[in-house]
């Protein structure tokens, strides 16, 4: 990709107005995807499992609540395969539209439920249908954002547009716990029949503002390129669930990589909320305050990773991302245990924020490093939604069951992050990555034409 087809700098190195646009309609996205689903994880923790699964023994209710945690991630590769094509087909900004409207839809819904205590059984059926049609929006967001923005970002700087992303993960963290955890120190009673909603209610205007950034947003070059010539070499767009996996080898090192990123929020901040309030009765605002501190420092983090990556390669900072997280595990969930306020937070920015942000913010981006145009959108959505699926989703539930089993010792979940972590690191040396620089080209030969044909391999970003 050349600067101009990203959208060059302006002459005094500032963003432009589309780079502009790009970031703030992608991070939107992200904003909402990550609020969403740390809404979801946070009430799953503290609030679900009374309002929608109450049960005498805590443990079935707790881990009922997750369930309903995980079945929304079932649906994100099948949501991260229809938009994908859809994106590289129709245009990455159609997706975008359709999915940021139907996940404020989604969570808002789930705050209009009533309780079980008031409907019954249909109360955890309403809220795992909510789930669902969450997982299937959710699925399209990552891959058409992260695609349309490093698409547009210069040459040499891939990394630090593509973490930019990731702030809107970050802000999220800090209005899904900040709210919580405000709305967590009221009455208790108060709290758990309206006070929760309130979050999830508040979806449905970061839909509208989203629906409005989203507006201006344009296809890049490189994307309307690659139609073109699809076009006049073969007379027809290629399919490019078919393109993702002509060259399998990426398809499957993108759902191995994205892995361990996809755990580790997970397992310190949501499992960890679940630790904290389950078995050390420590007040759940504690971990919603903590999880509002993760957000601020996410936002100044990701795009350090980011810029990190532009100069030492992608490859790189998230090897340094997987170990890091694998060796915090342990002393986060140690000083979660001493009940202290200020270790507990210390202890969700070291499980977090130091090695999970550097995964997090650099995954995106090298996954769409790892396809072609006329595949990219459905090639980063099912590395990241896959990897999201069997890896966040059934994080908590898997924490849930293993510290259970272990009569409430942590060692289990500390090896379950190490496995996980290991096996991202070895998917991240063997995926092939195209290099960020001038005149990089191609992964693969265009299917319908030699004319595009580069080596299969190229040199390790």
């Amino acid at each position: 990709m050349t600067q101009a087809s990203g959208g060059a700098l302006t002459a005094r190195g500032t963003l432009s107005a589309k780079q502009r646009r790009m970031i703030a309609g992608g991070a939107i996205g992200t904003l909402m995807e990550y609020y969403d689903y740390y809404l979801y994880g946070l009430a799953s923790a503290a609030v679900f499992p009374v309002v929608f699964f109450s049960s005498d023994d805590p443990v079935i209710a707790q881990l009922s609540s997750f369930a309903t945690f995980a079945v929304g991630f079932f649906l994100r590769p099948v949501g991260g395969i229809i938009w994908g094509i859809v994106g590289d087909r129709a245009g990455r900004k159609t997706v975008l539209m359709f999915t940021v409207v139907g996940m404020g839809l989604a969570t808002t819904g789930i705050g209009l439920i009533p309780s079980d205590h008031t409907i019954g059984i249909v109360a955890p059926l309403l809220l795992l249908f909510c789930r669902m049609l969450q997982g299937f929006f959710v699925g399209g967001e990552m891959g058409g954002a992260a695609t349309m923005v490093v698409e547009n970002a210069p040459t040499g700087k891939h990394g630090v547009y593509g973490a930019f992303l990731i702030c809107g993960a970050g802000i999220a963290n800090i209005v899904s716990g900040g709210l919580m955890a405000a709305l967590g120190l009221t009455a208790s009673s108060w709290f758990l029949t309206w006070g929760w909603r309130l979050p999830f209610l508040f979806s449905i205007v970061l839909a509208v503002v989203a629906v409005l950034l989203r507006r201006q947003l344009e296809e890049s070059e490189e994307f309307t390129t690659t139609q073109v010539l699809q076009i006049q070499a073969a007379g027809k767009k290629a399919n490019p669930l078919v393109e993702a996996f002509r060259h399998p080898k990426n398809a499957i090192m993108g759902i191995l990589i994205g892995l361990p990123q996809s755990i580790a929020g997970y397992v310190v901040l949501t499992y960890g909320l679940a630790f904290m309030v389950g078995d050390k009765h420590i007040p759940a605002w504690m971990g919603f305050a903590g999880t509002m501190i993760v957000g601020v420092l996410q936002v100044f983090v990701a795009p350090a990773w980011g810029a990190i990556s532009d100069r030492i390669g992608r490859r790189t900072v998230y090897i340094i991302g997987c170990v890091g997280f694998a060796c915090m595990v342990y002393p986060s969930f140690m000083l979660f245990s001493t009940g202290n306020m200020w270790l507990i937070w210390l202890g969700q920015i070291l499980g977090f924020v130091l090695f999970g942000v550097a995964m997090q913010a650099i995954l995106s981006t090298m996954l769409v490093e790892m396809f072609d145009p006329e595949a990219r959108t459905t090639g980063v959505n099912i590395g990241y939604q896959i990897s999201n699926t069997l890896g966040g989703g059934l994080a908590p539930f898997i924490c849930v069951a293993l510290v259970a089993a272990a009569g409430g010792a942590i060692w289990p979940v500390v090896i379950y992050a190490a496995v996980i972590s290991a096996v991202g690191v070895i998917a991240t040396l063997v995926a092939s990555v195209r290099p960020d620089v001038e005149g990089a080209g191609r992964l693969h030969a265009l299917a319908a034409t030699e004319k595009l044909a580069t080596p299969a391999e190229v040199p390790a970003n």
